[in-house]
């Protein structure tokens, strides 16, 4: 109770310009999340890189320890056995040119968009309508692959897609307001671990320079990159 206390307090008084260690920062954050659906917690990281140059882009996928608390609708361009795979495996949406007609019209009911490899000359001429959404898929991401069923899966136990923006900011949501406080902080520990790994060859200087995380209504509280082991 007095810890409760004393994060309330703390909320109540940050700086915007005083920084947190990660577990501090995510328990200011859960404390505040008071809206009447469990708020989404998520986590922003500031990087040294200019994504424009290809060797100084951060992308990719992971699994968080604990998911993240989200249903993610999944969308999949593939035909005959593969297609009935995918609808057996819980693809949300599942077809070929008549999934692209959609797109194409503006109906893009999924989240993350899995591809067969033989689907890709159908799917690379959405590219101008997935690309900027971050739906299209990519071999090395494990969104082109024959192995439907294991990508659905993936995607549908808590993996997250990560890819920095023109800023170079990469953020993404970790869990919800419901988790436990462990359960956020073994989750933002992961992605940050990761980030941390895939610093490209062209970065030079300080890599990773701000973090901070929010819940979806809340303000952010922002992270000291030393508790990170940045």
């Amino acid at each position: 109770m007095a810890h409760d206390k004393r994060l309330k307090a703390a909320y109540a008084s940050f700086e915007r310009s005083k920084v947190y260690p990660m577990a501090e920062a995510l328990a200011l954050v859960k404390q505040n999340a008071k809206a009447k659906f469990d708020e989404t917690i998520e986590i922003a990281m500031n990087l040294g890189i200019d994504p424009r140059h290809a060797d100084q882009m951060v992308r990719g996928l992971l699994a968080l320890p604990h998911g993240t608390g989200k249903t993610v609708r999944i969308g999949v361009f593939a035909r005959g056995a593969k297609a009935e795979e995918a609808l057996a495996a819980g693809a949300d949406v599942v077809g070929a040119e008549d999934l692209a007609e959609k797109v194409q019209a503006g109906e893009i009911a999924f989240e993350r968009c899995i591809a067969t490899p033989d689907m890709m000359g159908l799917v690379g001429r959405l590219g101008k309508i997935l690309g900027p959404r971050g739906l299209m898929p990519n071999p090395r991401l494990g969104t082109v692959t024959m192995d439907v069923k294991g990508a659905i899966t993936a995607a549908k136990a808590g993996q997250v897609e990560y890819r920095a923006e023109k800023a170079g900011i990469v953020h993404a949501g970790i869990g919800k307001a419901s988790f436990t406080a462990e359960q956020l902080a073994e989750n933002a520990k992961a992605f940050t671990d990761a980030i941390l790994k895939a610093r490209p060859a062209g970065a030079k200087g300080t890599y990773v320079q701000h973090v901070a995380v929010s819940s979806t209504m809340g303000a952010g509280v922002r992270v000291d990159v030393a508790s990170i082991g940045a």
